[in-house]
């Protein structure tokens, strides 16, 4: 089976809307063959060229046609073409995590790699370089729960937050943020604690 075929078999089974790189097909073929298999089926139409490196299967609707892409999958998969981390801003976690109905107009991630702004659709996606601080947790729900808590602030933090985070998470969550209480601040590990019940 040629390289395309099975680029193209691998994108069914996932299906529309899925947002990728080239380097998430590594293993069917050398990266040259990767990469004009998927120069081929974007210029054919199947597959849209969001970024250098970055495609996605889009989704398509009757009433407009090709739909944007989720600008989530599109930061992620920037950030594994990259092998960059990635962590999202505290407005973009928030409102991940459902503490925040605001959608965030132009989605910010945080990452260790070179700052760069992505087209996703009519959006813009930017990734941020960001220290230290910015990536505690990269790629986690304890630094997703890390960057919303620190979006809305210590003093907006009530039970009603809690106990929405509570029956968010599921119970692998909050093992993994009873796991990594120490890299954050005092008042984020006593939130932290609640929200996993101990």
């Amino acid at each position: 089976m040629s390289v395309q075929d099975q680029i193209r078999n691998r994108l069914r089974r996932r299906g529309r809307g899925t947002v990728f790189s080239a380097s998430d097909f590594a293993d069917v073929g050398s990266r040259a063959s990767v990469d004009q298999a998927l120069s081929r089926m974007a210029r054919s139409g199947l597959i849209r060229r969001l970024d250098r490196g970055v495609y996605d299967f889009p989704k398509t609707s009757t009433r407009v046609g090709l739909r944007s892409p989720d600008p989530d999958r599109v930061a992620h998969a920037a950030a594994r073409r990259m092998g960059a981390r990635l962590q999202a801003t505290g407005a973009v976690a928030a409102h991940a995590l459902g503490l925040s109905d605001q959608v965030p107009a132009r989605p910010v991630y945080y990452t260790d790699g070179p700052t760069r702004t992505l087209k996703a659709g009519n959006r813009a996606v930017v990734l941020r370089h960001g220290g230290p601080r910015a990536l505690l947790g990269a790629g986690t729900i304890s630094g997703d729960v890390y960057q919303a808590l620190r979006f809305i602030g210590r003093d907006s933090v009530d039970g009603e937050l809690v106990g929405h985070l509570r029956n968010r998470l599921t119970d692998r969550d909050k093992r993994k943020l009873l796991s990594d209480l120490g890299a954050y601040p005092i008042w984020v590990q006593d939130v932290m604690r609640l929200v996993a019940g101990s």
